[in-house]
């Protein structure tokens, strides 16, 4: 569903969740305040059309990494090897991904010592283990390697080729809350041809802090509107367009167990585009990639 005729700005009802969003967070130490005016002036839409963007970033957990299925996978795999029964993993899973976005819109309202996803994703582990009773029997070395499992996601199974189809045309890049050293060892192990690997840590906020969006921009040399942020959350894709970013929505409705019959949502029609996958995407964007994706044969060459 390509919204081609949609101006980069926003229509003022987006642009009015945003800035009460902003006013929600109370972001702190950045000039939340500016941008609260400026989603006033993009509501009228003044900004300038572009008829396509020149760099796509991407969020990836849900979006490009199929996380949850990895992380339920992983914890079973840790439990059978340690002998911990009676534990719902897909629970403990969405627990401690829940640790990890409440730290996150902590972080970014300045409480607290800034720390990168990796070391969120640690403390949360070990208050999760300490609850269900087996931080004492499992050594560090072995908790470490499971926290690690963030580093280890498997892409949805149109993400490499998609991504693929995509880079032919377009600047790929990461913009993830993920570390750095996170997302590049995500990107090898499970194929994903990024141009450029952007993270919030590099910015010293979290998403969806508008300084992110408006960084991964200048850093990527382009005005705000050569942009396109793709995602399959709204909140992501609200705070992008506020800036002037183009957007474009993936449905992701298996993320956290859904059917994969569920419709695409009424309010994926906000968006430029909306997408049932990357393929899909790259479809709507006219790309034909001359290079196919890589095979496991290609990778064991390259090694």
């Amino acid at each position: 569903m390509c919204r081609e005729s949609l101006k980069v700005g926003l229509d003022s009802r987006a642009a009015a969740r945003i800035r009460a969003s902003y006013r929600h967070h109370n972001w702190h130490g950045d000039r939340s305040h500016e941008l609260i005016e400026y989603a006033t002036v993009m509501s009228i839409g003044n900004m300038p059309e572009t008829k396509e963007p020149k760099a796509l970033v991407f969020d990836v957990f849900g979006t490009v990494v199929d996380w949850r299925t990895c992380v339920v996978n992983e914890l079973k795999r840790f439990g059978r090897e340690h002998g911990i029964a009676n534990i719902d993993w897909t629970m403990f899973a969405d627990e401690w991904r829940a640790g990890y976005g409440s730290a996150c819109r902590e972080l970014s309202r300045g409480q607290g010592r800034w720390r990168i996803v990796d070391e969120i994703h640690r403390a949360r582990l070990d208050e999760l283990a300490t609850q269900h009773g087996f931080r004492g029997s499992v050594n560090d070395a072995d908790l470490a390697d499971l926290n690690r499992v963030w580093h280890r996601l498997d892409g949805w199974p149109d993400s490499p080729s998609g991504l693929s189809k995509l880079k032919s045309k377009f600047i790929i890049a990461t913009l993830s809350n993920g570390n750095l050293g996170l997302l590049v060892n995500m990107a090898k192990h499970a194929r994903l041809p990024w141009d450029a690997i952007l993270s919030a840590d590099i910015v010293g906020a979290y998403k969806p802090n508008p300084r992110v969006y408006s960084t991964a921009c200048r850093f990527l040399g382009l005005e705000n509107h050569q942009v396109m942020m793709v995602a399959a959350h709204r909140v992501d894709l609200d705070a992008a367009a506020t800036l002037g970013l183009r957007t474009a929505f993936v449905h992701r409705p298996t993320e956290y167990g859904g059917s994969a019959d569920t419709p695409m949502p009424d309010f994926a029609s906000d968006f430029s585009y909306a997408a049932s996958d990357l393929n899909d995407l790259a479809d709507q964007l006219h790309c034909n990639s001359s290079t196919p994706p890589l095979t496991d044969r290609d990778t064991q060459k390259a090694r």
